[in-house]
């Protein structure tokens, strides 16, 4: 039976501990545990509507969805001085609470405070400013006021007309009025009372039962009918022409129209704006919905932004010629997601979890050298569906960093077919490769453009995912045994025991080595020149460089090799240890404490991940949506070339670049230069690295502009973004028609 695994989370904080073992003799000291150099959060892209408990003139309260209340002040707000409730123009600033039949204003800026008490008979309705709306069992309206600091004026409302049934109390753009709906002999009719004297005014009628409505203190706009406050009696509100937007604010002279019913496909809402006096339209904001309302000044605020990584609070308020202008005033935080998957390779870290909102993709983050995390979080592959786990699955999505910016990925069709697919450059992009109906696989290893299958048919696939496929390609179908791919090497067991066996996927060539291993591997890694095998109970890495074979623990489960190092979980202790021996010496030590009650057993893309291309290690820390990342402090090897896809073609252009691409074994800066037959210099690119990918693209022109042709020689010079061991120049030719 299959399900789809989902992560549990508890807040356990990653702890280094500092214990450390020794493993292997002659005795070495064991490197100090490292402390992480950062933490990263998985958020949402879904951007969240927020509502607005208080908005005035010093700053403003908002709430996302149905996390706490968080206060924002103005930096260049000048509040009104505190005049008190006998002048309700400085209610602006006026936070307003209840307790019980108690109402206290405080004047934000200040500090001062007024209290009004709800007489008996009376209960509460509203409040704005300084004034607090109360209705009385008669069902007459009263405006309360606190006057001398110890008592509560009360001023009746007149102008409600007879038989008038209230049905809702609104705020809006003023701290002077207060609307009132109300039903009478069956029709809806919307006023304003006037805060300071108690006197309502009948504005606009309603064919609605429960019309729109938004007003400051120059304009009511009440069922698409608009009129000035101050109009003659008599006078008959302008009708407007309806839209699909909802009614938000009025400021000035400009009605703020949002959050429309129906947004085209392809298209984001926007804020818009509409003359009440010449009719002129204006966009305000694109992209902008959910959390759009007045404040106590008469401007107001709206969220906006192309989505929860950059969703912003923008105040909207007048510009000095009756139009608007906008300031950012905040960010929203995005909510945290359960992060699904880790994985890191060439500098960047990528998370599988549900950010788009109902599917899932990858996200990246960006490392520096010393693993810090240098940038926002980057959706990296398109929506992608939840992925089919087996039961007991160690790690699910089954998955693999490439180290040229892609993830080969493990999906299950409603079938239980299975297919590798390949993402990560971009968006939109989605390569798979079938496996021909296998199912019950794993995805057991790859870099750059070939992946590693273990089909649970008992076969073994390398799929090819070359420059520019538009399709994955099996090149290699095999019994399933040990094996691990590196660049362009496959690495299986020898056909002599202690021996394994490389084979170029270019080439068809092979070549053995000697492992000593005294048995057949249960599992084969390569990274580099190091080469790992295990038998369950005992392991070993050959250095194929220098031909040394090394002794490394087989205590713990499942290992994962890197630059010079092994990683292994202990699930009773729940360490992360780390087996140093790229002096040729094994020396392990406690990299860092896991959470103890993550349900996914499994390792390098479950609760830990390591980067084979560089030596940073992540970890779930414990916190929903967190991970963290943890220097090696194991040397990385220097940079050399795995594999190249160099093609050499007649004709190139702008709209079809020469795009080869050359996969190194860590993160670079590069340049390329490109030269003619006599030797001048034609043109020079410069970049970094792909995660460990030079990827260039040459439109065929000249430094100035020009065209080229005939017999071009390039050279490529990598320098190591770590600054370690020398730079690696490569060259070549290419015959353009």
């Amino acid at each position: 039976m299959s399900r789809s695994r989902r992560l549990v989370h508890t807040a356990v904080g990653g702890v280094v501990a500092l214990s450390c073992t020794v493993l292997t003799a002659p005795a070495q000291a064991a490197p100090a545990a490292e402390a992480p150099v950062g933490t990263v959060r998985l958020v949402t892209e879904r951007r969240v509507t927020v509502d607005y408990p208080w908005a005035g003139v010093s700053g403003f309260q908002y709430r996302p969805g149905t996390t706490s209340v968080t206060t924002v002040d103005y930096p260049d707000a000048t509040p009104p001085a505190h005049a008190g409730p006998d002048d309700p123009a400085t209610g602006t600033d006026v936070m307003t609470t209840r307790d019980g039949q108690n109402v206290v204003h405080k004047h934000r800026s200040t500090g001062a405070t007024a209290t009004v008490t709800i007489p008996t008979g009376q209960a509460y309705r509203a409040a704005v400013g300084w004034s607090v709306l109360t209705v009385d069992g008669t069902g007459a309206l009263h405006v309360l006021r606190s006057a001398d600091g110890s008592r509560t004026e009360d001023i009746p409302v007149t102008g409600v007309p007879a038989g008038a049934r209230p049905v809702s109390y609104r705020t809006g753009g003023s701290v002077a009025r207060l609307a009132l709906v109300y039903v009478r002999d069956g029709k809806t009719a919307v006023g304003l009372v006037d805060l300071a004297d108690g006197s309502f005014r009948t504005l606009v009628t309603s064919d609605e039962a429960t019309p729109q409505l938004a007003f400051n203190d120059r304009w009511l706009v009440a069922d698409w009918k608009a009129i000035r406050v101050d109009a003659e009696p008599g006078t008959e509100p302008t009708a407007l022409t309806r839209t699909g937007e909802q009614l938000e604010a009025v400021v000035g002279d400009q009605l703020l129209l949002g959050n429309p019913m129906f947004v085209a496909g392809g298209t984001e809402a926007a804020l818009t704006a509409r003359s009440l006096v010449t009719g002129a339209t204006a966009t305000v904001l694109t992209s902008s919905f959910g959390g759009i309302g007045p404040t106590l000044d008469g401007g107001a605020l709206a969220t906006a932004g192309p989505s929860s990584l950059d969703w912003n609070i923008h105040r909207v308020t007048l510009d000095g010629n009756g139009g608007l202008t906008t300031t950012t005033v905040a960010q929203v935080p995005a909510a945290a997601t359960a992060v699904q998957g880790l994985a890191a390779a060439g500098g960047e870290l990528l998370l599988h979890g549900a950010t788009p909102g109902g599917s899932l993709r990858y996200s990246g983050f960006q490392l520096d050298a010393t693993g810090r995390p240098t940038g926002p979080q980057t959706p990296r592959s398109p929506g992608l569906s939840a992925p089919t786990c087996l039961g007991g699955d160690a790690a699910c999505p089954q998955l693999e960093a490439l180290g040229d910016g892609r993830v080969g990925h493990l999906h299950t069709g409603a079938n239980g077919e299975e297919s590798v697919v390949d993402v990560g450059l971009d968006t939109t992009t989605l390569v798979h490769a079938p496996t021909d109906a296998d199912s019950g696989g794993r995805i057991a290893g790859g870099t750059g453009r070939y992946v590693l299958y273990n089909g649970g048919s008992g076969k073994q696939r390398i799929v090819d995912f070359p420059r520019g496929a538009t399709n994955g390609t099996t090149v290699l179908t095999r019994d399933r045994t040990a094996a691990a791919v590196w660049g362009q090497t496959l690495w299986t067991p020898g056909t002599t025991q202690g021996t394994a066996t490389g084979r170029n996927l270019k080439t068809g060539t092979t070549t053995t080595v000697t492992t000593g291993a005294p048995c057949t591997p249960t599992d084969l890694q390569a990274v580099n020149t190091w080469l790992y095998w295990t038998c369950g109970g005992t392991a070993g890495v050959l250095d194929r460089a220098t031909n040394r074979r090394i002794t490394v623990p087989a205590d713990h489960g499942p290992a994962r090799l890197a630059d010079g190092f092994l990683l292994r979980e202990n699930r009773t202790t729940h360490e992360l240890l780390l087996t140093d021996f790229h002096t040729g010496t094994a020396t392990t030590r406690t990299l860092v404490k896991l959470p103890a009650t993550d349900q996914n057993t499994g390792g390098s893309n479950g609760r830990w991940a390591v980067d084979r291309f560089g030596g940073h290690v992540a970890h779930l820390n414990g916190a929903h949506g967190e991970v963290s990342i943890v220097p090696s402090g194991v040397p990385a090897s220097p940079l050399a070339q795995m594999e190249a896809q160099v093609p050499s073609p007649s004709v190139i252009g702008r709209s079809f670049p020469w795009s080869p691409v050359w996969q190194l074994n860590k993160p670079s800066t590069w340049t390329l230069t490109l030269t003619n037959a006599s030797g001048a210099v034609l043109r020079t690119l410069t970049g970094a690295s792909t995660a460990a990918a030079v990827r260039p693209a040459w439109d065929g022109t000249t430094d100035t502009g020009g065209p080229t042709g005939g017999v071009c020689t390039w050279k490529l010079t990598a320098h190591p973004r770590d600054d370690q061991g020398p730079d690696l120049t490569l060259s070549g030719t290419i015959t353009l028609g």
